[in-house]
């Protein structure tokens, strides 16, 4: 889950979305989605620039879309600290599977 791979095609001070897409054990989704509602969500609403976030999925992919401020606070999320534990807790926790992919796309007005 690693920020620096992610395309960035988004325009610097403009609104963000950032994609991230992994696979789960679907024997251990309710896991995953209490991880995601008692870790994730707390933590993505302290972050400076956070503006929503939308989890969805199927059987066996999760998909968290969180929506920035700008590219920049989109981009600092990787460097907070309190991110990085949350990435390390929900890989300890053992119910993710591969790929996980991060992308980061400019929010165009419409």
């Amino acid at each position: 889950m690693d920020d620096r791979e992610a395309p960035g095609v988004a325009v610097p001070g403009s609104r963000a979305l950032r994609i991230w897409r992994t696979g789960i054990d679907p024997a251990r989704a309710a896991e995953y989605e209490r991880f995601a509602r008692e870790r994730s969500l707390p933590m993505f609403r302290r972050r400076p620039g956070f503006c929503g976030v939308v989890f969805a999925g199927d059987r066996t992919t999760r998909v968290v879309l969180t929506f920035w401020a700008s590219q920049r606070d989109a981009l600092s999320l990787a460097e907070s600290e309190d991110y990085r534990d949350t990435v390390a807790g929900i890989e300890q926790a053992g119910f993710l599977r591969p790929p996980q992919t991060v992308e980061l796309l400019a929010v165009e007005a419409p």
